[in-house]
């Protein structure tokens, strides 16, 4: 296979580097920034292009990754559109005509990955399961907290440098989508919601961003609390799943989850592997769930399977953030 990442930043670094740990017969790199090329030629030893009708008439690719900031992701899906090339994007937070793309992506008959990197992710792998087979029984609620530090983020630039300092692209209002598209997977999506959206500190570089998400959702069922936010000195990410039956809670921070069975009156835990983390990444982000990200889209690519989540899906989530948003801004629960 031959793979054109579009976009050398973080992401696309290490979609170079999931692709070549996959043994992927050609990856080559395009970015508008010289260093970032030059980077990208050093470290991994991939051809790179700063134009993007040089990189893309290069060669012939299987498919396209795109890994831009989101406001331009939908730039690159037009472009591949264009060409009929099958992608993989990175999750969104910006529309951009999604709509038009997806109705594009239909015409034209191929693949349009969205990631949905957490759903490779041993511990929601185990807990999705459990959901599934109901072994918690009936659900009641769910409590989830989903907090980083906005400039742990990227620790060798500013955050005014980069996209999670705009109003449209904020640390925080990024994250929301980022979670929920797993959320959603393992618990349904909401028939509504109120949300209330607010900045609580001053981060140099991130004066016009909101740094906190709080929402509640009605899942018809049972009810749903989320605090999305990138003001957590210590990266965090928490789940309590309150069932008729049993109790489930996961720490990211530590190697497993823990369900309260009533009936012996104990924890019992289930264990799963971290993975190794790439040099200079918050050690809970391994590589592993990136990996197997990539190694599901191939091989959708290549029609053994059906890819995880659509750009439907996709949208369906953007406007789950846009109806959070909107109850904040009319102070009230909105349907969903």
């Amino acid at each position: 296979m031959k793979i054109l990442v579009i976009g050398l930043g973080s992401m696309g670094k290490r979609r170079v580097r999931c692709l070549q740990s996959l043994s992927v017969e050609k990856v080559a790199g395009f970015d508008k920034r010289e260093d970032r090329c030059r980077e990208a030629r050093e470290r991994y030893g991939v051809d790179t292009y700063m134009e993007f009708e040089e990189a893309a008439s290069s060669d012939s690719y299987d498919a396209f990754i795109i890994s831009v900031p989101p406001d331009i992701h939908h730039v690159y899906m037009k472009e591949a559109l264009s060409l009929g090339t099958p992608f993989f994007v990175e999750a969104s937070v910006v529309d951009g005509g999604m709509r038009e793309i997806i109705a594009g992506v239909k015409k034209k008959g191929i693949l349009a990955a969205p990631s949905a990197t957490m759903m490779f992710h041993p511990a929601v792998q185990a807990i999705k399961r459990m959901v599934d087979k109901k072994e918690l029984g009936t659900i009641s609620n769910v409590l989830f907290h989903s907090g980083q530090y906005l400039p742990d983020w990227h620790t060798y630039e500013k955050v005014s440098d980069y996209y999670v300092s705009k109003k449209e692209t904020g640390g925080a209002r990024e994250i929301v989508p980022f979670e929920m598209t797993w959320f959603t997977k393992l618990f349904g999506m909401p028939e509504r919601v109120c949300g209330m959206v607010k900045k609580t500190i001053d981060i140099p570089g991130a004066e016009d961003i909101d740094d906190t998400y709080n929402f509640i959702m009605d899942h018809g069922g049972f009810l749903s609390v989320v605090t999305v936010d990138v003001v957590s000195r210590n990266a965090t990410r928490r789940l309590l799943v309150n069932g008729s039956e049993k109790q489930l809670r996961w720490d990211w921070n530590e190697g497993y989850i823990e369900v309260f069975d009533p009936q012996g009156d104990r924890w019992e835990r289930v264990s799963y592997k971290k993975g190794e983390a790439a040099s200079g990444y918050n050690p809970n982000i391994g590589e592993d769930m990136y990996i197997e990200e990539i190694r599901h889209f191939l091989s959708a690519l290549k029609g053994e399977t059906r890819y995880i989540s659509s750009l439907e899906d996709d949208l369906d989530v953007l406007e789950l953030l846009y109806t959070i948003e909107r109850s904040h801004g009319e102070n009230r629960i909105i349907p969903v």
